[in-house]
């Protein structure tokens, strides 16, 4: 930790970001002589691995929001504050928060990622992604409004683009999302309608390259594909998206060009750090990615700044040679 002490206090540590990097930081630090003060956007840390299931309508989202203040309301050394990170002043080592600021020792930020659309943020509405309560529950609205408005057109045609559900993006969310849409068509929804059978829904999985969850070993991904082919998903491989309208997906395979109709895309394909991130980057000088994730160093500090730590979804870490560190939970709290 940096020498330098705001006032004659104990010494001060800002996280900005209640997910699984900044949460788990908070709590690792909860027997150190430190004051620590955790700040989010959010009153609550999103266990965003089981958002699938709020988007399916298994689970609701009081199940998977947990409020920071009574996850840490053991915790002394720790204070939550409410507010919006809108800038970092390095120089006198404060964090900017809603026009305020507050004073840091060791700064953490683990503010995350969100869905990057590369360059066509004008499918975001047509196109939801997976990243919020908000984002679970308008896609629950989604799906479960086709099948009525199937039910309610039945026999007069159109109901084909409602029965097709096209899942974005072949990483671990675009898996379990296509898996879990199958089984509602399959299972869930078995008995609930007169006119339309719900297993007649073609679910599709679309992935630019040559396998789904390509950053895990090939054997695991052979595994999903032969689960999910099980459950009815119709895997697009080595296929891209080139646009998306209100009621189609363009679809691009080995320059054969497809027009798919459809009311609902929904978006796995790509994460971009949170803009935080730039604006970090641009106050120290650190370097970014494509997606928009800082450079750390191998103990997550930024280069020259030993006082300014980097973690989660926003850092690149690639000093175990090879690929970067994906962006899972298990290796943000490591």
């Amino acid at each position: 930790m940096g020498a330098t002490e705001h006032s004659n206090g104990p010494h001060q540590v800002v996280i900005v970001g209640g997910g699984f990097g900044g949460l788990n930081a908070a709590r690792y630090l909860r027997k150190a002589p430190v004051a620590i003060t955790l700040v989010d956007r959010r009153n609550f840390h999103l266990f965003q691995p089981l958002l699938y299931q709020v988007a399916a309508g298994e689970l609701s989202p009081a199940n998977i929001a947990a409020p920071l203040r009574k996850v840490l309301q053991k915790q002394r050394n720790c204070e939550v504050l409410l507010g919006e990170v809108t800038g970092f002043d390095v120089a006198g080592r404060r964090v900017l928060v809603n026009g305020d600021s507050l004073p840091y020792d060791t700064l953490i930020v683990a503010a995350g990622a969100r869905h990057s659309y590369f360059g066509n943020e004008q499918w975001e509405p047509l196109a939801p992604g997976l990243k919020t309560v908000e984002d679970a529950t308008e896609i629950r609205r989604r799906v479960f409004l086709a099948y009525e408005m199937a039910e309610r057109r039945a026999g007069q045609g159109g109901e084909r683009e409602l029965m097709n559900f096209v899942i974005v993006g072949g990483g671990p969310t675009g898996v379990e999302l296509a898996g879990a849409l199958a089984e509602i068509s399959r299972y869930v929804l078995k008995h609930e309608f007169r006119r339309i059978d719900p297993a007649d829904a073609k679910i599709l999985l679309v992935e630019g390259t040559d396998r789904v969850l390509n950053t895990f070993p090939p054997e695991l991904s052979a595994k999903a594909q032969a689960a999910l082919e099980h459950l009815g998903v119709t895997l697009r491989l080595k296929t891209m998206v080139t646009s998306v309208g209100d009621n189609y997906v363009t679809l691009e395979t080995g320059g054969t060009t497809e027009r798919l109709p459809t009311r609902t895309v929904l978006w796995a394909a790509g994460v971009a750090a949170s803009p935080l991130a730039k604006s970090l980057a641009e106050a120290t000088g650190a370097e970014l990615d494509r997606a928009g994730q800082i450079a750390v160093e191998p103990d997550l500090s930024l280069p020259g700044r030993p006082e300014i730590f980097v973690l989660g979804d926003m850092a690149l870490y690639t000093h175990q040679g090879g690929k970067p560190l994906p962006g899972v939970a298990p290796v943000a709290i490591q």
